[in-house]
């Protein structure tokens, strides 16, 4: 039974050793490659998405054409327009009106840096862009070039406490007039995206809207500072609908046309470490859509071909969210996009601790601390379980020299030996397989936190004391993986001792190998298992000091 015991608790680790590794395959291996440099030059046709697969029909707007909104804007097409809000340093391309630079102004690039994340950006060393335009017979976007907006400044500013800033574009040909308007809000980061469409010419308009994202092939910039032996997690597409809120479609096959969905009110994006970006229609039916044109990847919809008849105008609308993975916000922007903060399999289990974990958060204010109090909640959540667990480890301990004289005297007859242990465990009251329940039952909880830690945007680059100055990434300096390889291996010490010689010594590399296997994990999974260890010894040694007591009284009412 202690040999069953034993590689019961063996395979329980390997298991979760092999369940991590196979869950970063998964997700990582098909990646592209990482090293490639971008084309700095590129063909805008290839931007350009097929017209064909409209979804159904919208009304047309039948409101009278505002003639003060069809005069156009005096032209100031120097440079990029710059946007700076409380969120957002943006920079827009006049010509298509692309969103080809976006920085994070609450998240910095690398631990300690000054500069902003930057999620979005156009240059020799990556390319991943936001774009939208109107595209079909009359449309403004073709293969032969995109359309250059006028715009009456180069620079807006968000001033405090002013909620919303609008960015209009306009372009005016043959009687049409096209606003193009970007508006940011206050504390948000979604970004309304409307095209109004007014037509004064002496015939009808017709096109589509178009909202793709655009990316290369290059690496995740998240994962950057997380150092180089790090497991990555999931870069590439993703889509989803109210029916089917979540799913995963690898860079690899954005050619394959397994993206062919509509919906009016799902989402198509791009997911990497700790943020993604994503387009939604607001109040249109989207044709989804994938693609590969050489070394750029394009995920997106289109609407259905409108017609705006003449002296009418019709209005279309998408939101575009670049930022952190934050469920909080982005449940709010479209159905299922909340999940792009994947926990797993384990997810139920990952959700109910990340609830417990924020909400200690909110009371300490310290991550560190707060993942320290979530082992000592959970520790005591599962007491009942690890005291009847502890205590038949004690009485095994307690029982041990009984069972080395059973070997002794029938260690030739296996069957014998078999009958007498058995007996010694019914007079005892001792199941000798209980001691499994811990680890067993730690196991799932420690995966469903690993993917918490990696994948929880709020523990980015979050200090706890000390040298601990980022509990998403290793332990720079090795501490923690040591003191805990230090507490297992004193945890073993008062556990019973496997009576075959080769089981001991398997035993005691267990705490180098899982030392040796824990230097690459995040420091604050580290902590929790630390912590773990911690908890238990004291709490098994309390076990054994009652079981020692409970023996010496049986022996002294023997005696007497």
């Amino acid at each position: 039974m202690q040999k069953i015991f034993r590689v019961m608790i063996i395979i329980a680790m390997l298991i979760t050793a092999y369940l991590l590794i196979l869950a970063w395959r998964d997700d990582y291996a098909d990646a592209p490659a990482v090293d490639a440099v971008p084309e700095t030059t590129n063909s805008v046709g290839a931007d350009i998405p097929s017209t064909t697969g409209g979804a159904g029909d919208i009304p047309v707007q039948t409101l009278p054409v505002d003639n003060a909104a069809v005069t156009a804007a005096p032209a100031k097409n120097a440079g990029l327009i710059t946007v700076t809000t409380d969120r957002y340093d943006i920079k827009i391309n006049p010509e298509g009106g692309d969103i080809v630079y976006a920085a994070l102004k609450q998240y910095d690039a690398t631990l300690d840096s000054d500069k902003p994340f930057v999620l979005l950006e156009n240059n020799s060393n990556r390319v991943y862009v936001a774009q939208s335009g109107l595209i079909g017979q009359n449309g403004i976007d073709t293969a032969e070039g995109r359309a250059t907006y006028n715009h009456t400044a180069n620079n807006y500013v968000m001033e405090d406490g002013q909620q919303t800033l609008s960015v209009p574009l306009t372009y005016k040909k043959d009687g049409v007039t096209i606003t193009k308007t970007f508006t940011f809000t206050e504390n948000k980061y979604p970004i309304d995206i409307s095209y109004k469409i007014q037509n004064a010419s002496t015939s009808a308009w017709q096109g589509q809207m178009f909202a793709q994202l655009k990316r290369d092939d290059s690496k995740d910039p998240g994962m950057s500072d997380k150092g180089a032996l790090s497991m990555a997690t999931y870069l590439g597409g993703a889509w989803g609908t109210p029916d089917d809120p979540y799913n995963k479609l690898k860079f690899k096959d954005f050619s394959d046309g397994e993206l062919t969905t509509t919906s009016d009110e799902g989402w198509v994006g791009i997911v990497q470490h700790y943020f993604v970006s994503a387009w939604t229609p607001q109040n249109f039916t989207g044709k989804f859509f994938s693609r590969e044109t050489g070394d750029d990847y394009f995920i997106g919809f289109n609407s259905q071909t409108v017609n705006v008849a003449q002296n009418k105008q019709i209005t279309l609308n998408a939101t575009l969210y670049a930022g952190p993975k934050v469920q909080s916000e982005l449940k709010d922007v479209a159905v299922g996009l909340n999940k792009t903060v994947d926990y797993g399999l384990l997810w139920p289990i990952s959700k109910v601790l990340f609830a417990i974990l924020e909400g200690v958060h909110k009371v300490v204010g310290n991550w560190g601390w707060s993942i320290i109090l979530l082992t000592i909640l959970v520790k005591i959540a599962l007491m009942w379980f690890s005291n009847k667990s502890y205590y038949s480890m004690a009485k095994m301990r307690a029982i041990a020299p009984r069972l080395k004289l059973l070997k002794e005297e029938h260690g030739d007859d296996r069957m014998k030996m078999s009958q007498e242990m058995m007996a010694i465990y019914k007079e005892e009251k001792v199941n000798p397989m209980a001691g499994c329940l811990p680890i067993l039952m730690q196991m799932p909880i420690f995966l469903a936190l690993y993917w918490v830690l990696v994948e929880s945007v709020e523990l980015r680059h979050a200090p706890w004391i000390l040298w601990i100055n980022d509990l998403s990434a290793m332990d720079p300096w090795f501490i923690l993986p040591l003191l805990m390889g230090a507490s297992m291996f004193v945890q073993q010490q008062l556990n019973p001792q496997p009576a075959d010689p080769m089981q001991a010594k398997v035993m005691k590399f267990l705490p180098i190998i899982f030392t040796a296997f824990m230097l690459f994990f995040p420091a604050g999974l580290v902590l929790y298992w630390t912590v773990n260890n911690l908890f238990s010894m004291t709490q098994q040694y309390i076990v054994n000091k009652k079981v020692d007591e409970e023996q010496k009284r049986r022996t002294v009412k023997v005696v007497d």
